[in-house]
């Protein structure tokens, strides 16, 4: 367990000191700082969708819904665009400690209220109805511009102060701006090393990230996570064995939702300006890659997914840059159009993403970094494989002792 714990604290120590070093770096430089605190992001994104498909078993397309409301949320809260479309006589500037619990909490109840008339669908179906929840909501950031601007529609909203914290007023006079007591865009040092803003967001999101990593596990081993795998597993069995299956599903979509809301907070202040195309149906498919790659129901599996799509695109990107000139120049038996299209950035991040989850699902069903629950189902005739809990009788009854769980669930249920 002492181990256990100076790993964890060595790998946090890690992370802490990567932004000081990829800035010290010329060729990288505080671009990549920028692009980690993007992963920081996507890591949360993973985090709250692994806790609905992971975790319940509910297939959500529609999971970057929450993320929209919560950006839009701090957009209007923090900026003076509210102002600015004659909607209120002085310009907003509510706190990030207000913001955030107000986020969280507007994107539970969307959760709620999507998952309220879906508790009957499963697989393919539940999938089709959220996809057309994240497209609606979109839908409506782009028309809400007029009778009444509220969102700006395409334009979208700029001008979002940054993360702050100001006990005084929360509303200040066109051209009067408040002064916050701490603002996240402030420079400072750390034990003499100049910290610049961007480090300072990463570090902020690092820290939440790490939060919800601690929630995320105690969830799993709570009797809510247990009975969610239960459900999971087989529905009817979960609730023959007494467990209120819409309770369940309703609160896995809230708190999956939650972590959306507070994930887009973070963005719109990092962004400092946000539009529906930030909030397509190909960034929800994104983080549902993030999470089959690295592991569904895996929180480590999903940490390592979500770092490994989120910064490869990246890496493309710059060493496309660096090889389109050298080939265009030196292939000569192809057209120079066909080679641009190919060679573009775009096109081989998304060659790559479809590759990737090809050979995943033929080789590793069960992800890089799987939960050995998950690795057991999918591989119950490995001799290697740790046999499978009764999650039904752990959901009901609580972690006994281990020689009651020694059959897998399936044998469970044949038995």
């Amino acid at each position: 367990m002492k181990n256990l714990k100076t790993q964890y604290l060595l790998l946090i120590l890690g992370f802490i000191a990567l932004p000081f070093l990829v800035e010290a770096i010329p060729m990288l430089g505080p671009t990549w700082v920028r692009i980690l605190g993007f992963a920081m992001l996507y890591v949360l994104l993973a985090l709250g969708l692994n806790i609905v498909i992971g975790y319940a078993g509910l297939l959500d397309m529609g999971y970057i819904g929450f993320y929209a409301i919560g950006a839009y949320l701090y957009a209007l809260l923090a900026s003076p665009h509210l102002q600015m479309a004659g909607l209120l006589e002085a310009v907003l500037d509510w706190p990030v400690w207000v913001i955030i619990p107000l986020a969280a909490v507007a994107a539970a109840i969307c959760g709620v209220l999507i998952g309220a008339p879906v508790l009957k669908l499963r697989g393919d179906y539940l999938a089709i109805v959220t996809l057309g929840f994240g497209e609606i909501i979109r839908i409506f950031m782009n028309n809400l511009d007029q009778p009444v601007n509220l969102t700006n529609g395409p334009q979208g909203i700029s001008n979002i102060a940054p993360l702050h914290v100001d006990f005084g007023a929360w509303a200040h006079a066109p051209g009067a701006g408040a002064t916050p007591v701490l603002s996240l865009q402030q420079s400072w040092s750390l034990f003499g090393l100049p910290v610049s803003p961007v480090i300072s967001y990463y570090l902020f999101f690092l820290f939440v990230v790490i939060l919800c990593i601690v929630l995320s596990k105690r969830l799993e081993v709570s009797r809510i996570g247990r009975a969610w795998m239960a459900l999971r597993e087989d529905e009817v069995a979960a609730e023959a064995m007494g467990l209120n299956k819409r309770n369940l599903k309703l609160l896995a979509f809230a708190m999956g939702a939650t972590f959306g809301g507070v994930s887009g907070v973070l963005f719109s202040s990092y962004q400092g300006f946000v539009s529906p195309e930030s909030f397509t149906l190909m960034e929800s498919i994104m983080v549902l890659a993030m999470v089959v790659l690295g592991g569904m129901g895996s929180i480590r599996g999903v940490v390592l997914g979500a770092l490994i799509l989120s910064v490869m695109p990246e890496l493309f990107r710059d060493l496309v840059n660096w090889v389109q000139p050298w080939v265009m120049d030196n292939v000569t038996f192809i057209s120079r159009d066909i080679l641009r299209n190919v060679l573009d950035a775009s096109t081989l991040r998304m060659l790559v993403f479809g590759l990737a989850l090809i050979l995943v699902m033929r080789f590793r069903p069960e992800g890089l970094w799987p939960s050995s629950r998950r690795r057991a189902e999918l591989h119950d005739d490995d001799p290697e494989a740790e046999p499978a809990p009764a999650v039904l009788s752990t959901a009901i009854n609580g972690p006994a002792s281990e020689a009651s769980f020694e059959l897998p669930i399936k044998q469970a249920d044949k038995a």
